[in-house]
């Protein structure tokens, strides 16, 4: 089993590398943010702008620099470490150019943030892969919650992208911007996440009613109450969502449930 030693690393090396591309995005968004968020800008209050890119490529090298030891350390390669580069250049890539494309930007975010689930299980793999390769069954259900909880980071991530570019609409727009809300309008926005709200809610039920089989009464409870309901409450108001404030405070929602969707892995740790 991948050790807490591990496991912190490698969540600090996602940490480090999402910060990098936060700093970058705000460096390549200033113009952009100062119209969206006055109010919440990072670049030029938090740090200088001369420093900006500075502490993108000091994160982005302590990030991969750490992934890259975890990687050494576990099986005597780099694959995790070649990952987070490429994290590294997806992220910069974004900023400068896929951010203003017509949902290319939300799906790389979206991969992204799946990845930071998915690269826990290949770093499990690599550990029973070299030490006890014969723990099939074991990896096999690693694997299942791996693709779970990365299809739900991908969907839930997709939706809030979507969302958070209705909410930026004018700054978007003012400075040439294709983004979904731009181009095919907000209410054809509004349908891409109802639908994907629906097969999230749809996919999770499903999964409720498997897991009630083994009795885990207390992991079905908390999914339906902080999982389910406030899916079931952001597409319920999602319809008359109108203003700015709306679509933020839909967005803050969605946050919301990201947290609650991870931190449900702790059933797993209680029941198995």
């Amino acid at each position: 089993m991948l050790t807490q030693q591990y496991f912190w690393l490698l969540s600090l090396s996602s940490v480090f590398i999402a910060a990098a591309g936060y700093i970058i995005n705000d460096y390549f968004d200033l113009n952009i943010d100062q119209v969206n968020k006055p109010g919440r800008l990072l670049v030029d209050r938090v740090i200088k702008r001369r420093w900006t890119i500075l502490w993108h490529w000091v994160f982005s090298f302590v990030g991969v620099a750490i992934s890259v030891y975890v990687g050494w350390k576990l099986r005597r390669d780099f694959i995790i470490g070649f990952a987070n580069a490429g994290c590294v250049l997806m992220l910069l890539l974004y900023s400068t150019t896929f951010k203003r494309k017509l949902l290319i930007g939300n799906i790389i975010i979206s991969l992204l943030t799946a990845w930071v689930i998915m690269v826990l299980f290949v770093a499990e793999w690599q550990i029973y892969t070299i030490n006890v390769p014969q723990h099939r069954d074991v990896m096999s259900r690693l694997f299942k919650l791996a693709v779970v909880y990365s299809g739900f980071a991908f969907i839930i991530s997709l939706v809030r992208e979507v969302v958070k570019d209705v909410e930026d609409m004018e700054g978007d727009e003012r400075y040439g911007c294709r983004t979904m809300p731009i181009v095919w309008g907000v209410n054809v926005s509004k349908m891409f996440v109802a639908v994907w709200l629906v097969v999230l809610i749809a996919s999770i039920l499903i999964m409720q009613v498997y897991v009630l089989q083994y009795r885990w009464w207390w992991s079905v409870l908390y999914s339906v109450v902080l999982i389910v309901g406030p899916l079931v409450w952001i597409l319920k108001e999602l319809y008359p969502a109108t203003l700015k404030s709306d679509f933020h405070r839909l967005s803050g929602a969605i946050k919301f449930v990201m947290l609650t969707g991870i931190l449900s892995m702790l059933f797993f740790k209680l029941y198995l």
